[in-house]
Order: structure tokens, then sequence, then C-alpha cells
């Protein structure tokens, strides 16, 4: 989704002239291009040619010549001519140097790469060194280069084979080739200190400062454009990862090719070409590595991935004598319109493409989005290695000050590399005021709390969930809710709801208060009161998010109901690194709005007391954070992730009535593919003991009817519940969850049809202690088992779907028909 967005924030975005030259390099025997050919220029750029020959050479400094080389061809010298922009470079191979032709046993070029693999922990500076600290400077820029633009925009007039023709302007491309002679589109700096130190890297952002925007998106500040570290067994360009062209098992992902020998800080290095082994597009990374011939260290790396972003990471590394070690000095990642068969609409708008397939390839007249491109270039300084470093927060993994946001100008102009030009400067003036005119801040801030399912009115949040919705003991239930908002107080909150059943016609509320106690840890102490309905035995986290859902399917079916008043006191806090939890001390006057009694040795309750301690804790320990002056972010989310509940009841305390224990373990696992593919799994136990009602016991997320067709049980799926278990069929004291998915990738039937086969199974076994002390209620165990698996076929047309289930094994109902569900499912879709 943040790529999609991101995506669409780069080529619908509107609002110092570069030299630039375009071309193309062909063998001359074949015609074919030449991937990854060396170009120098001679105002001192450097630039290869990607993998289908192309390249762009983009400069400030004006330039009258560049050569193109390629190992076993003649180099060739291309003067760079008035008006043309465009060139195409033919070389041709070297006969006379093939005097004599050599078969190796081994390509020579897969034999560098193994040493380049067995010397990593030598060559890494994060193994080699015991600690390291620098400063980096880093701009980014969404822009686009004014001479690129078609030259028709420029001119009413059309020249002919005799004459001229008048031609209307198109006014759009006009206003945008003239928006851009002045200004980026977009424009963000940081300067940053990293550390490194025990394993542990951080970085502190110093200062930041984005065009249009008072306050950063420190969401972009996170975002992980290109990896860290060239060494990984895993690289990351644009959020996605691709084994490295240097992991351990590259060389069965990865075919290699020397392309040319270069000189780098003095030092010799190969030129070595990879590509995936797949055949398929945008099936992995490909790119060059420049490899030092003497310690087999990277010099420099080029990685590049095609697709509907043509999306490209450079890491240049100084020499450094004293330790025989390449460390980064600069890195630089760009992207440009790629390819695609289908134009993709994203938040409303739409991004137009050229198709791959030649023979159906229509010319289309070309907008700002093919024009337009991003650039971020990163700078490191001030180097230090194997010294004395203390890391402070070291659990975090990048830590926003709190000045960063106010820093003079005079902070900037000592850590830029260069000033900033004419365009750069236009950029903060004409972006802040476009922000301020058109409130841009306020929206974002607005879409942020609408996605997460508030309306924000005032210094109040309307929360979105309380407003309508629908079960089978309430009927519709209507209600409204919310939260003040930072407008309000950034140390003070109020919530509260209230709703109305129309069919049980009761009034529920709810009413809390809290202060936050500490900043960093964002912990808050507070206070409720609640009069509501739960579904019984339902099993639920505290410390779970909340998810804003259009719509929640699986409740509409349920009718088994517990009221309960609640007074509860709690805090919640991430003092403790990579965790969320919360702590809470509650008091509840249970009543079952069901037919049920339970019997606790021969004593009888309808209703009943409970006092309990609970605490509910989630913990990330793969995922990474960001810490800004308001709030933490999980920036990195990895998997798997754990969340942990106890529950304890107080025995004598404000007339509590039972004595019992319980605990409840949650573990996910997501696993997402590059070509489009995903694997998720959850495991689910609870464990309940001592003495302790049906309500607040397990029933494994049920969702069936227990009505007598296949046609009457078709209702909405649930996410992660039992499609063909009925309501109330089991409950157990203590149980055990799994279930497995697989989403493939979606599939073209027809234009506007294109489904994703998702492949799920789901299994649990469970167990009731004491099951004499339960009255009322005709339920069964899971002891022997439940199974059930199933095919879904999501988003077949604008997001509706079809879901089919199969229960099996020894809870397998006798009639055949009985067995089966079939479920509506929907999937809200912002993306395509």
């Amino acid at each position: 989704m943040k790529q999609l967005c991101l995506l669409f924030f780069l080529f619908t975005i509107s609002l110092h002239a570069q030299f630039q030259a375009n071309g193309i390099v062909k063998e001359a025997s074949t015609n074919k291009p030449l991937p990854f050919a060396s170009i120098t220029v001679n105002n001192g750029t450097n630039t290869i040619t990607d993998v289908d020959g192309k390249f762009s050479i983009l400069s400030s400094i004006p330039f009258s010549t560049f050569d193109v080389s390629y190992i076993g061809f003649t180099k060739a010298t291309v003067f760079i001519q008035k008006n043309k922009n465009y060139y195409i470079v033919v070389l041709s191979q070297k006969l006379h140097d093939l005097n004599e032709v050599v078969i190796p046993k081994e390509n020579p070029a897969l034999l560098i790469i193994k040493k380049v693999i067995e010397n990593k922990n030598n060559n890494n500076p994060q193994k080699k060194l015991r600690s390291f600290e620098f400063k980096s400077y880093n701009k980014l820029i969404v822009t686009a280069n004014p001479d690129s633009i078609d030259g028709r925009i420029d001119s009413v007039f059309i020249q002919k084979s005799i004459g001229k023709k008048f031609s209307k302007i198109d006014s759009s491309d006009y206003k945008f080739k003239e928006i851009i002679r002045k200004q980026h589109l977009f424009q963000t700096e940081k300067v940053s200190q990293y550390q490194f130190h025990n394993s542990k890297l951080k970085e502190t952002i110093l200062g930041t400062k984005m065009a249009g925007f008072k306050q950063p998106i420190y969401e972009i500040l996170a975002f992980n454009l290109q990896s860290f570290s060239i060494y990984d067994s895993s690289y990351e360009l644009f959020e996605t990862k691709y084994n490295s062209p240097i992991a351990n098992d590259a060389l069965k992902d990865y075919n290699y090719k020397i392309l040319d020998s270069l000189t780098i800080d003095g030092r010799n290095t190969y030129m070595i070409y990879f590509k995936n082994k797949k055949k398929r597009k945008a099936s992995g990374l490909e790119g060059v590595l420049y490899i030092d011939q003497n310690n087999f260290a990277v010099a420099k790396a080029i990685m590049r991935i095609k697709g509907v972003l043509d999306i490209s990471g450079t890491h240049n590394f100084k020499y450094i004598p004293s330790e025989n070690l390449w460390f980064p000095s600069d890195k630089t990642f760009k992207i440009v319109k790629g390819k695609n068969d289908d134009d993709l609409k994203i938040l409303g708008g739409t991004i137009q493409f050229d198709g791959d397939v030649e023979k159906d390839f229509k010319r289309r007249k070309k907008e700002a989005s093919d024009y337009t491109y991003l650039l971020s270039q990163s700078n490191n300084f001030d180097i230090h290695y194997n010294t004395p470093i203390e890391i402070k927060k070291a659990s975090i993994y990048i830590e926003i000050k709190d000045d960063a946001i106010n820093k003079p100008e005079n902070f900037w102009n000592t850590y830029r590399k260069d000033s900033l030009d004419s365009r750069s400067h236009n950029t903060y003036l004409a972006l802040d005021s476009i922000s301020v005119k058109k409130r841009i801040e306020s929206r974002i801030r607005f879409g942020r709390k609408i996605i997460n399912g508030y309306l924000p009115i005032g210094k109040f949040d309307l929360d979105l969930r309380k407003l309508f919705s629908y079960n089978n003991y309430e009927g519709f239930r209507l209600g409204i809710g919310g939260i003040t908002n930072e407008d309000f107080s950034k140390k003070y909150r109020i919530e509260g709801y209230s709703a109305y059943g129309t069919k049980d016609g009761n009034f529920k509320y709810n009413l809390g208060t809290a202060t936050r106690v500490g900043k960093f840890s964002n912990s808050w102490i507070g206070a409720s009161y609640t009069d509501d309905v739960r579904e019984i035995a339902s099993t639920s986290y505290a410390i779970d998010k909340r998810i804003f859902k259009l719509y929640d399917p699986r409740p509409i079916n349920i009718s088994t109901f517990y009221k309960y008043v609640s007074w509860k006191t709690f805090i919640e806090t991430k003092i403790i690194p990579k965790t969320e939890s919360i702590w809470e001390l509650s008091h509840s006057v249970v009543e079952p709005k069901f037919n049920y009694i339970y019997n606790l040795n021969g004593k009888l309750y309808s209703n009943y007391t409970m006092t309990t301690a609970m605490v509910s804790l989630r913990w990330n320990p793969f995922s990474d954070y960001m810490q800004t002056p308001t709030g933490r972010i999980e920036v990195e989310k990895r998997f798997p992730k754990f969340t942990f509940q106890y529950t304890q009841s107080l025995p004598k305390i404000w007339q509590n009535n039972f004595v019992f224990s319980k605990i409840d373990f949650k573990t996910e696992y997501e696993k997402k593919y590059l070509n489009g593919q995903k694997t998720s799994l959850i495991f689910e136990a609870g464990y309940a003991f001592g003495d302790i009602p049906l309500t607040h016991l397990y029933n494994t997320s049920p969702n069936n009817l227990n009505k007598e067709t296949i046609i009457q049980r078709i209702t909405f799926a649930g996410k992660n519940s039992f499609e063909t278990m009925y309501f109330n069929e089991f409950f157990s004291s203590e149980f055990a969850f799994f279930q497995f998915k697989h989403s493939f990738s979606r599939v073209t039937i027809f234009k506007k049809i294109k489904p994703s086969l998702v492949l799920v199974s789901r299994m649990a076994w469970g167990n009731m202690k004491k099951p004499e002390q339960h009255v009322g209620v005709d339920y069964k165990t899971l002891n022997k088992g439940f199974f059930e698996s199933g095919i879904e076929l999501n988003q077949i047309f604008k997001g509706l779907g079809i879901s089919a289930f199969y229960r099996y094994g020894p809870n397998q109902l006798p009639k055949f028909e009985d067995n089966i569900a079939v479920k509506i499912n929907y999937v809200l879709n912002l993306g395509l």
C-alpha cells in the first residue's frame, strides 16, 4: 500500500536547468542492445546503460562529448550536437583481439563472486569494525527535466514539409513545463547521525525539512528506499527484499558476466554484471558490482529493477588504506515510470503507461508523469571508526530529535554539500505557500484519521465504528462516540460512546479519561466506566490495535451475549523495547442474556461479580521503530509477532465471586513474495483454570448458521473464523488454533474481473474441564479436533468475492451438505 501511495504521489503531483542526453547503445553486427555499457562524460560524470542498453546522462554541468566502452568492443566517442537529445551509439567488436579462443572450465565471473562471498566478513564494515559513526546529508526531490519535454508545447505552430501549421497549445503541458523550469515538484532534506556498535545500527535525525509542511510526514523519512549495507543476505530496494547477488546462496539465483575493468580510488576493479536466472519480468535484481581485484570487496554497486516502476540504487564506497576496507561514501536512489499493460487507478487518480506488447502498442499523448522522476542522494562525512561509542535508546532504529524540524538556515548551510540552487529555493517558497492555501497538512491529517476510523470535528474525533452495526441480539445498533484529539490536549484525553439496540431496546454507553505520564514511552494512565454487551466466550486481546472496517460481517449472526457493567483503571505504555502493553484492574457485574446457569459446588449463579487484574502485551522483536516528537511508529513491520495476555481474578476484593486464571497467546507470521503471492500463518492458544463461567471461556470463533440448506447458510465470511463451525457448537476451557493461508497473485479473466485465489486451512483442538458446572447450554468439546479447508476467490468484481469451505475429520457431520459452507467476502482495495 505504501508503494502504491508513493507511486501516486510521485506521478500525479503537479506544480537550475540541467543538461541531458539520452540514447541507446547497440552491437553493430546483431543490432542488439548492450546492457551496462560504461559511459564517461568529459565533465567527469559517469554512468552505465540499463538492461535494454538505454542511457540517460543528466548533469548540472554542461558537456560536449561522452565515451562509450564495452569489454571486447571498440570504444566510441560521441559529440553533443545542438538541438539533438537522442543518440544511437553502435559499437563494433575488436576482431583483432580474438586471435586465440580460450574456453575456461568455469565462468571467471563466478570465480570472482565466490571470492567476494568468501571474504564478506572481512570486507563488511559492520563485521570488521568494532564501531563506527558518521553524519549524512540527504536530499530527495520529485522533479522533471524541462528540456526533456516535447518541444511542441513551446509553440503554437507545427513545422510541415511546406510552411507551418497553427496548432492549439495544450495548456496543462505548458503549465507543467513552466512550473518545473522554476521549481521541483517536491523536496525534502535531512541531516542524520549514524552510529554502529555491538551489532546495533541507529539513525538519529538531527535536522529535517519538507517543502510544504511545517511538521514533516515522518513516515516518508523512514521509507526504506535502499539497503544500508550491500553485504546483507537480502537487498532491499523500495521496501521490497531480494536475494542479494552476493548472498551465500546467490549462485543459484543469478548469472554473472565480466563486463570491463575500471580504476576506483586508485585500485583496479572488475565490473561484474549480474542478472536473475528467472526469465519472467520483474523476477529479481540485476545490475553491476565493481569488485576490488585485490581484496574482493565491493567498491561500487548498481542495483536495478524494471517493472511498473524503473528503480535503481547506486552505492559508492571510499577506500580506507589503514583498514584495507571500502566504507560507504554516498548512495543514490532513482525512480522513473516503467511499463505496464494496464493503467493504474489509485485513490481516484489514473496513471497511464505504455504497454510492453509491441504489436498492441498505440502511441499516446505524453503526460506529466512520463517526465517525472524521484531522486534521492545521500553523502556521508565526518566518519569515525573503532572509537568508543554509546548508543542511547538502542532499541529505536530511527530517532528524530525534538528540535529537528526547527533548524535555522545556517544549520543547513553547514551540512549541504552544495548550496541550494534557485529551483530548490523556489520549491520551499512555492510549496509552503501552496500548502497553506490548499490546507494540505490539515487534509493529510484528515485522511489519516479517516483511515483509522475517525472523523475529526474540531477538538473531537468521531468514531465511525460506533455509528451503525447489526447483530441478532441487539438488532440494529445505532450510536455515537469518539475521543478528544491533540487540538484539545496533548496530555489529556476524554473518550466515550453511547448506543441503542433496536431489538433489545436498551442503551449502552462508555466514558473514560486518561493522562499521559511519559512522552518517550507514550505512557498513559486512565480510568473508565462501561455498560454494554459482549459475545460470550470470545477471545479479545486488549492490546490489539483497532481496525476500521466498513463492515464487520461476523457479528451479524451472533445471538448469544452477556451484559456487563464494568469499572476499570489502566496503564498503557511502550516503555519495554519493541513492545506495547496494557496493565488493567477491573471490577465487573456480569449477566448472561441467554439460557445459562453457572453451578459452583451446588451454588447457582445467573449473574455474578468478577474482579480481575490483567496484562496484555504485544512483542514485535524483529520490527524497527521510529521515535518522533509526536510518538513512536513501527516503520518496518517484520514477523513473527507475539501477543500475550494474562488475567487473574482477585479473591475477596470488591465482592469477587470466583477464583480463576486465564493465559492467552497468539503469534502471527507473514511472508510476501516478489510475484505478488503471500503466505500467512496464525497460531493461537488459550488456557483457563479455576472456577470460570462459560461466558469467559473459549468458542474458537464460529461463523456458520444452523440452517437446513447451503443457500440458507450463505453469509459474509469472517477474517480468521471457522466458516463451517456452527455458533455455540463448541466451547473449551483450553484450546489451540492454527490457520494457514496462501494468496496467489491476481489473474486477469476479463478487463474488470481479476480474482485472487486464496487457499485456506484451519484446525483446532480443545478440552472442557468441569463441564458439569455449565447448565442450560448444549455443546460439544474439541478434544478430537476440528478441521476445515477451503478456497477464497477474492476481488472478483469491485471487491466482492466468494469462498467455499469443507469440514472434515472427527467432527464431520453425517450429511455431506452440512459440512459445506459458502460465503461472500469483500475486500476494500484503495490501491487498484
